[in-house]
């Protein structure tokens, strides 16, 4: 069987329902085809035993321009953890938490933060100078800068080893997936300013209410879900099925590898991809009620971070237990009996003997969580050229940088690129 669309696009993840939203915006019906169940690409939230887990530790930064400019935050329910971290880190012969807040966002924190053992008096400073001058740079200007690692930037900046061990390895390898901090400055810069504008949120119901919002807006003959393409030849998508779909222009919001072979053209080199593991408990009570993120800086542990998920939104269980998610971050492979078991026996060191009866409910090992974002690889045109062919175009964070917000912003460049072109 063969049909016709004005505009195919292909993968309904973030970037491609995006683009179909603001093309429906400009009076154009777009059709979404989709390999997966559902969409929202990596953005997706499970139902296991009444708890949502996000698949992966995924929050939304209010500030980002591109949520701000698409998104009803309303409608999303949206529930912000507190702006900064507890941290667990070694002191003489024992462990001790400290408390790094956000004095933006809590002013009455400004002498609990300036005196945490966390990084010197100077190094807070520093973090004020940091994010002024972020603040002075458009979001296109940050990236046009000739961008180190975020390692070299910092101590370039001046931070002590000791700020730079305890705070900004753990919390932006966590953000980066990678704790190396070769993740490029720019990047850095960029997620820095974010992360002190606005909230750290997650919807009430999860964060696949965030594609979901983004579906609602389309009609449901513009979805097909369960629909994987074979491969596409000039204006012609051939299905899976073997039924055929004639596009006038066709967008392809799937990674490189996949346009390669729908377009059977060579493989490039495979792109990088920071991976994660996040591995979710229930337990009768939280073992933390600050509504911060916890961060671990001895990275050779299990747990690199731990976010109790229903003090901030207690949608993310039916039953009134808390759902506690841990993330790992470097694990190649994984046995979720044995993670699991190891987590518990070190927050058996954290929480007290109560660990032993935490429930595991699920293990995402995630190996291609975010594309990685290197000082040496960074675009400093923002992003990747979009425009494939006359009739053809691509979108995606991976044309960007790896973020939500370069998702979004890429779909919405395209669907301008094809409005006006359309329009002429």
């Amino acid at each position: 069987m063969s049909t016709e669309s004005p505009v195919v696009i292909i993968g309904a993840g973030m970037a491609g329902l995006t683009c179909a939203v603001y093309l429906k915006q400009a009076g154009i019906n777009a059709l979404l085809l989709e390999a997966s169940d559902d969409v929202g690409g990596r953005v997706r939230t499970d139902e296991v035993d009444g708890f949502r887990l996000d698949r992966g530790f995924q929050i939304l930064l209010t500030a980002y321009p591109e949520t701000q400019r698409l998104l009803n935050y309303t409608a999303l329910d949206l529930r912000a953890f507190r702006s900064g971290a507890l941290i667990r880190y070694e002191g003489d012969r024992a462990s001790h938490w400290a408390t790094l807040l956000n004095p933006f966002q809590e002013p009455q924190s400004v002498f609990q933060t300036l005196v945490s053992p966390v990084g010197t008096f100077a190094d807070k400073l520093r973090i004020v100078e940091l994010l002024q001058r972020t603040k002075r740079l458009t979001v296109s200007d940050l990236f046009r800068q000739t961008p180190t690692t975020t390692l070299a930037y910092l101590r370039e900046m001046g931070f002590s080893e000791r700020m730079i061990q305890l705070f900004f390895r753990p919390f932006f390898g966590g953000v980066f997936l990678e704790d190396a901090l070769v993740t490029s400055s720019n990047f850095f810069e960029f997620c820095f300013r974010m992360f002190y504008s606005g909230d750290v949120a997650v919807p009430a119901l999860g964060i696949g209410e965030i594609p979901r919002q983004l579906a609602n807006r389309l009609t449901p003959d513009q979805i097909r879900l369960n629909c994987p393409v074979s491969h596409i030849e000039g204006h012609q998508i051939r299905l899976a099925t073997g039924d055929t779909i004639t596009a006038k222009t066709i967008v392809l919001a799937v990674d490189a590898a996949q346009i390669a072979q729908l377009l059977n053209r060579t493989v490039p080199p495979e792109q990088a991809f920071n991976h994660t593991t996040c591995t979710y408990f229930t337990a009768p009570a939280s073992p933390n009620q600050q509504k911060l993120l916890m961060l671990n800086p001895n990275r050779a542990s299990a747990v690199h971070n731990i976010a109790v998920m229903t003090d901030v939104a207690p949608g993310y269980a039916a039953n009134g237990r808390s759902l506690i998610s841990v993330s790992t971050q470097g694990l190649e492979t994984v046995r979720e009996d044995v993670l699991a078991e190891r987590i518990r026996t070190e927050l058996t060191g954290w929480f007290g003997e109560t660990v032993k009866s935490w429930q595991h409910l699920k293990t995402y090992h995630i190996p291609h969580a975010l594309p990685a974002y290197n000082a040496g690889s960074a675009l400093t045109d923002v992003h990747a050229t979009l425009k494939l062919d006359a009739h053809l175009y691509q979108c995606g964070d991976r044309t960007a940088y790896p973020s939500l917000n370069a998702a979004m912003q890429t779909g919405r460049e395209v669907a301008e690129m094809i409005s006006e072109n359309q329009s002429v």
